[in-house]
């Protein structure tokens, strides 16, 4: 229920079986109860109001007048350097009163009616859109049985959390299913929303079904099924499938001795493979010699020099040019 609001489908079909899980027709549920709005914030305040009825309010601790003894001043009023105090049964003390401890108390709260039966619906409905509704003809029960138990529900297809609606007949029944630790027996006046939100899968009888049970009309599909499916293979039977070319064809039969199994001849694809069409271009024609050329020698290229820097003449000294006066 990840949705605040889903609304079922106009119609909801589920099979009914007997307890050794063999089918004996379509039904289709009614609409009162499992056609319903699942509106999950009523079924979280309906089911939050039940949980708290539940709870017996026992609790109770002691305050400080309670508690036993105490009653002499533990130390002088003065003198001592310490904070003071006049008895020992204090909060802050080993041993003393508790402070606004739990006392007991009524935790059931007032919930209309009518919300409480629109849970129920809103719970019904959705484990139905789910397909988590199972409905059993009656229990075949002529003793107690726990091994018969566990093979009834293995064959209905049910696993997980298990919800039992029986009526107050179905004695041997409770009694047969009442060891599973799976499995949550409930009589089908004392059903509630929690019980249906809690479990996983819900089976009902024929005489604990809410509503009135009507034959579905012909065509007509189970929302799902919960039976597991017949896979088995008989000797005489056979599965043949048609492959997409002519001639192929697969053949199975049994695992028992003389089976024949014909291997799928699958012919081969015939795919053409194009050569690529790539054309390689001619090399280019060398160009023509004359005489004249072949005579010449090729110019060498000069090497390449570096320019040298002119001296720079040096100054004569100045007594020099003097004396030359």
């Amino acid at each position: 229920m990840t949705d605040t609001m889903v609304q079922a489908p106009p119609f909801l079909f589920v099979e009914r079986c007997n307890d050794s899980g063999e089918l004996l027709g379509i039904v289709q549920l009614d609409q009162e109860y499992f056609g319903a709005l699942v509106n999950v914030p009523l079924l979280h305040q309906v089911v939050t109001a039940q949980l708290a009825a539940k709870r017996s309010g026992t609790h109770s601790t002691k305050t400080r007048a309670e508690v036993a003894g105490g009653g002499a001043k533990p130390y002088r009023q003065k003198g001592t350097g310490r904070a003071r105090q006049g008895t020992t049964r204090a909060p802050q003390f080993t041993g003393g009163g508790i402070a606004f401890g739990p006392k007991p108390r009524d935790y059931s709260q007032n919930t209309p009616r009518k919300m409480i039966r629109q849970a129920l619906r809103s719970a019904l409905s959705d484990r139905a859109i789910e397909g988590r509704v199972v409905l059993v003809d009656h229990w075949s029960f002529e003793v107690p049985k726990t091994k018969q138990a566990l093979a009834s529900l293995n064959s209905l297809g049910v696993d997980g959390n298990v919800l039992l609606v029986v009526s107050s007949e179905d004695v041997l029944a409770e009694r047969s299913f009442g060891n599973l630790a799976q499995v949550n027996i409930v009589e089908a006046a004392q059903l509630t929303a929690y019980d249906v939100v809690v479990s996983d899968w819900v089976v009902f009888t024929d005489d604990t079904m809410p509503g009135n049970l009507t034959d579905a009309p012909e065509g007509a599909v189970a929302f799902s099924s919960a039976r597991p499916a017949e896979s088995e293979i008989g000797e005489d039977d056979e599965l043949t499938a048609l492959g997409d070319d002519e001639g192929d064809e697969v053949t199975a039969l049994g695992d028992d001795e003389g089976d024949v199994v014909v291997e799928l001849e699958v012919a081969e694809p015939a795919v053409e493979v194009a050569e690529p069409a790539v054309e390689v271009a001619e090399p280019a024609a060398e160009a023509e010699v004359t005489p004249e050329e072949e005579e010449t020698p090729a110019a060498k290229p000069k090497p390449r020099t570096r320019a040298r820097k002119a001296p720079v003449a040096e100054a004569a000294p100045a007594d020099e040019e003097e004396e030359d006066k």
